[in-house]
């Protein structure tokens, strides 16, 4: 172990970058500022965006060390390399410059504390070359806060910058974006992070093994504040010798390629195995929600092997890994892997809520495995049509083509409802009799006289046409029809109905044909109800669904699924 002082430093601390050189992962950026310094091109408000521990206030000090060093070359305003050692850089670092101002805008959000800044601007440093504000968490600011900076952040002395740091970019308002110079900063690769943390565990002489700092490197996510917080901690919980059991007993993790057999398992639809699975990773300390996780990003890993092949498979995943996500992706069709990422992803919502985080975790793996068992719709599809294809010689009348969402009736029952066309319509010479016969045509000014109707379904039509949907549903649902003919209707109430409705009826009938009406009650029981007698038509049409052989496989195939809808394939009106 490297020789302690009296006051300790955490890894984050200790080995913050000190020169634009030491910051890993920001290359563009480093070199866009170290031009801009070279040629005296600096703008004068930069705001630094990217995730938490990626570098943004360390290169905002960095920057304000580069306008400020004192060891520059004679002629020169500032450097791109500040040396990190002179005092004024000293004081940068350790945030205790008079002239280099950091506030944190999550516990100064008031216009107060900007108007504070504000009035403080235009007094020149006192011993440095420039004046530098960092505002860290700038999105924090309330909106009068924001306003009020404006004005200065436009037009401020040449001996000030703004350098501005947040995590959430889209929360700025775009006035403050459009004045300043911005640098988003990028998660850093794995791979770099691996390198990175490797060489901070040599110069610490710790016993780190390679396979915990990937797991550390992964599990930090980008950020390099983190997988050095994570490096401090599973030192100290080794004891200076961290192996890869240590790290994934303090950090919760499953190992990854038990993962991977725990995935292959499913997919199988092995219940039992893959419970006795997940209780063993549970018992050993895995979080719950952690395996659930893992196993999201193992469906989205395989996928990407199935679709991109090599360019799917991580530099840094083991031999043993690698070969098991090959087998799995060349197992596993695209369907099977997006069904899984699906139900995976939902799962884990539920892990994270769940009372019991366990059983809700097994109740995924139950879940992913019952679907392990279901045919590929698109296949059994298929596979029945090619069956009923195969012995349609075989039968005497061969019914027509069908499909699960399209069955053909056998027969076609004579619908009693027939829609009428519109009063422009010409009569039709040949193929059938007009549904509505066209009434004299109106004489004056006004609308043009509704056409008569020829039968009642066309009379009930005709009400729900002209938005008196009240009538003609009583028409429709309650009425038992004796007679009919244009001009002249009887009928039977079974159901109760207004006393007024014949009355009412004769008034808006006349109305609109211009003719006289005769509307009367029988006492007699003619025809049923115009729905009785849709109702029973659906019912003979969905008997005759299921007495196709077709239908009767897919509902063998599919237990407990029910028909919803009969459909013509020759794009016929839908029956529901």
């Amino acid at each position: 172990m490297a020789s302690e002082s009296s006051e300790y430093k955490v890894l984050a601390r200790k080995y913050r970058p000190k020169t634009f050189d030491q910051l890993i992962g920001q290359d563009v950026m480093v070199r866009t500022l170290k031009n801009a310094i070279k040629s005296k091109r600096l703008a004068h408000a930069f705001i630094l965006t990217g995730v938490r521990g990626v570098g943004k206030t360390t290169t905002a000090r960095l920057l304000a060390s580069a306008l400020n060093c004192l060891e520059v070359k004679k002629g020169e305003e500032m450097t791109a390399s500040p040396c990190g050692s002179c005092e004024n850089c000293l004081e940068i670092s350790e945030s205790r410059h008079p002239d280099v101002l950091e506030m944190d805008a999550a516990s100064r959000t008031s216009v107060d504390d900007v108007r504070e800044i504000i009035e403080n601007v235009r007094y020149a440093p006192s011993s440095a070359r420039f004046k530098v504000y960092i505002i860290d968490e700038v999105h924090m600011l309330s909106k009068n806060a924001f306003n009020a900076l404006l004005k200065t952040l436009e037009e401020p002395p040449p001996h000030v910058k703004f350098i501005f740091a947040t995590t959430e970019i889209r929360k700025l308002p775009v006035t403050v974006l459009s004045r300043c110079q911005r640098f988003d900063l990028r998660r850093v690769p794995t791979e770099l992070l691996v390198k990175h943390l490797t060489e901070i565990k040599d110069q610490e002489k710790c016993q780190v093994e390679d396979q915990a700092i990937l797991m550390i490197a992964r599990a930090a996510e980008g950020s390099v504040r983190d997988g050095l917080s994570l490096l401090d901690q599973a030192i100290a919980h080794g004891g200076g010798a961290v192996n890869a059991e240590s790290v994934r007993a303090m950090l919760g993790l499953a190992d990854r390629l038990q993962i991977l057999i725990l995935f292959r398992t499913i997919m199988a639809g092995k219940v039992k195995e893959a419970l006795a699975m997940m209780d063993e990773q549970y018992t050993l300390g895995a979080d719950p929600a952690v395996i659930i996780k893992d196993l999201v990003e193992t469906s989205h890993w395989i996928t990407r092997i199935k679709t991109t092949g090599e360019a799917g498979l991580d530099a840094l995943i083991s031999e043993p890994e690698r070969n098991e996500g090959a087998e799995l992706a060349k197992a596993l069709s695209l369907a099977d892997l997006t069904r899984a990422w699906q139900i995976l992803l939902k799962g884990f919502e539920e892990t994270g809520f769940a009372p019991s985080p366990i059983r809700a975790a097994e109740m995924v793996v139950i879940r992913l495995c019952h679907a392990a068992h279901l045919p590929d719709p698109a296949k059994l599809v298929k596979s029945l049509t090619a069956k009923e294809e195969q012995e349609v010689p075989a039968r005497e009348e061969a019914p027509p083509a069908a499909t699960l969402e399209k069955v053909e009736a056998t027969s076609k029952p004579e619908r009693r409802e027939e829609p009428g066309p519109k009063a422009s319509s010409p009569p039709t010479a040949s193929g059938g009799a007009q549904v509505l016969a066209l009434a004299p045509e109106a004489t004056g000014e006004g609308e043009p006289l509704t056409p008569m109707p020829q039968s009642f379904s066309s009379l009930v039509s005709l009400f729900e046409q002209k938005h008196e949907g009240v009538i003609g549903k009583y028409l429709f649902d309650d009425v038992s029809l004796v007679s009919f003919k244009p001009g002249a209707v009887s009928f039977n109430p079974v159901r109760k109905i207004p006393a007024t409705l014949p009355s009412r009826m004769k008034d808006i009938l006349e109305t609109w044909t211009g003719q006289k009406w005769q509307i009367t009650l029988a006492n007699e029981t003619g025809e049923p109800p115009l729905k009785d007698q849709e109702d029973r038509r659906n019912a003979e049409l969905d008997q005759q669904a299921r007495n196709h052989p077709l239908v009767q496989k897919a509902l063998e195939a599919f237990p407990g699924a029910k028909i919803t809808k009969i459909k013509k394939l020759d794009n016929e009106e839908d029956r529901s």
